[in-house]
This record gives C-alpha cells, structure tokens and sequence, in this order.
C-alpha cells in the first residue's frame, strides 16, 4: 500500500511540473506575440534582432521560439525576413495586451503606483483566471463610475 501511495505522489509530483513547463511555454508564447504585435505597429516589422533585444535573450533563442510559434501557427516567417503574426497570432496578441492593461488598471486602481503596476502585470497576466479577470473588470468599471 506504500508503494501504491508513493507511486501516486510521484505522478502527483511529475504532473504537476508538467503543468507549469506548459504554463511556462504558454507565458512565452503570449510575450513573444505581444511583443511581435507591437513591434509591427510600431515599427511597422518585427525581426528577430529587435526580439532578442527586447527580451534580452540570444537570437538562437528567438529564433528556436519564431520556429514553436510558428509550428503552433501564431506566426509566419522566413529567414532574414520580418515576422508576421497569423490571424490567430493577432487575436491572442490582442486579449492578452487587453488582460494586461485590465491587471494593470485594476492595480492602479486600489494604489498602487503605475510603474510598479506595469511591472507587476507583466507576471500576474500570465496567471490569472478569467474568474478573477471578471471581478477586476467590475471592480475597475464601478471605480469609473
């Protein structure tokens, strides 16, 4: 009967890292089209040199992350071209910049200041339910009022 119970806390153990390489893969992916997306309205291209400056990583880096994004048709790309987000690649860019200025709206409206809200976001965008959303979304909509 140990052995069953430590079997099963080993699972237990496995799946749960297995969920967070996936939440982690899934932070990733919103980032990297979030960013592909504004760098396309701001500069009108988003070329992997920009990504690896912006995220601070190697190109190899964007480059094998492009090729995922890719592989999970969020983005089109070719070497030493700009790379363009698919339909599904901008309408996930655009819930999630949507998601972080609702947490960041929400943050700034119960004090705390807009730069540490920014930043605090960043992290809590990736993280939280769509439960908890709809609450800061009534929250900020009644401190409109």
């Amino acid at each position: 009967m140990a052995d069953e119970d430590s079997f099963r806390s080993i699972e237990d153990h496995a799946q749960t890292f297995k969920r967070l390489r996936d939440e982690h893969a899934r932070e990733v992916t919103e980032d990297y089209v979030e960013m592909i997306a504004d760098l396309i309205d701001q500069d009108g291209e988003a070329r992997a040199v920009a990504l690896a400056e912006r995220f601070g990583v190697t190109p190899a880096t964007v480059n094998n992350t492009v090729k995922r994004l890719e592989r999970d048709g969020y983005v089109t790309s070719k070497p030493y071209r700009a790379i363009f987000l698919t339909d599904d690649g901008r309408a996930l860019a655009e819930m999630c910049k949507e998601r972080h200025r609702l947490v960041c709206d929400f943050l700034m409206a119960i004090g705390v200041d807009r730069d540490v809200a920014e930043a605090d976001a960043e992290g809590i965008e990736h993280h939280v339910s769509e439960a908890t959303l709809s609450v800061f979304r009534a929250f900020v909509e009644k401190q409109a009022r």
